[in-house]
């Protein structure tokens, strides 16, 4: 018996552990798609200083760091014609971490992948990567469109083990060979150079290699997971140039099915010293 009661008492400590947790995730995700849709796009400063850290550490190249140097990009977007608009697509979250892939009026249609990093309730940290829009992709499907509903909360863990083995396995140590232990047949792609399926991959990956066109991950700097989706953040080489690369992987049944990501160059100056990184 005082076994037993020991089991149940492990198992409710372990349960309310998990309702906490996705608890905080919720709260999390709202406040980051509040800054994006509130503090960015519509410039509400009370939300920055409530829901910001005041140390907050920035990389995305062109905002000044902590929360002052938000609210000062803040005051920069307000000068733009046509403003600033937001519409965030999938929103995943992980420990303390929360991923956003949205689209965006940004000096022009974008497509951008933002990362958060929360400590005690705030946003302590951002990392972000900016693509132009391309409305005429090699798949015939948007940058962005595609299923958003999270599902196999159970296998966060394995879907987060298996897309990690993608990365080091084929994206950073070149084992192109090992593809098919990674991506399903009818894989779909929303990268808008490259065609869909396992076989229009492997088409890309020749043709680069064909073209001396230079392409690999040199490091993995994050990993997010909430049940069926992965985000990894990475930073590699594209054509000559150091590129920060950021992906979202959708995960069925144990494969790779579904892929979208953001490309950006690393610039060489930024408003900080915190890099892209």
């Amino acid at each position: 018996m005082i076994m037993s009661l020991r089991t149940t008492s492990a198992a409710a400590a372990l349960a309310l552990t998990a309702l906490s947790a996705a608890a905080d995730s919720a709260a999390n995700k709202e406040i980051a798609v509040g800054l994006l849709e509130q503090g960015l796009a519509k410039g509400d400063r009370d939300f920055i200083m409530t829901h910001v850290a005041e140390g907050y550490i920035q990389h995305n190249p062109q905002a000044a760091d902590g929360r002052e140097g938000l609210l000062g990009f803040v005051s920069f977007l307000e000068t733009l014609d046509p403003p600033v608009t937001v519409n965030p697509v999938r929103v995943i979250a992980d420990d303390n971490f929360v991923v956003i892939h949205q689209e965006a009026e940004f000096f022009g249609p974008k497509v951008i992948i933002d990362v958060f990093r929360f400590e005690d309730g705030k946003i302590a940290e951002h990392w972000d990567s900016i693509q132009e829009t391309v409305t005429e992709t090699a798949s015939g499907r948007s940058m962005t469109d595609g299923t958003t509903k999270i599902t196999d909360l159970d296998k966060t863990a394995e879907n987060k083990a298996l897309v990690t083995g993608l990365v080091k396995d084929v994206l950073m140590g070149g084992k192109i060979d090992r593809i098919d232990d990674y991506i399903a047949e009818g894989y779909m792609q929303h990268n808008p150079f490259v065609p869909d399926t396992r076989e229009g991959l492997k088409g890309f990956v020749a043709y680069l290699g064909e073209n001396n066109i230079s392409f690999w991950y040199s490091e993995l700097h994050l990993v997010v997971a909430e049940g069926n989706f992965v985000f990894t953040q990475a930073e590699g080489v594209y054509d000559g140039t150091p590129t920060a690369f950021y992906d979202i992987w959708r995960i069925e049944d144990g494969m790779i099915v579904e892929h979208w990501d953001t490309v950006q160059p690393i610039p060489t100056e930024f408003a900080h010293e915190n890099g892209m990184f």
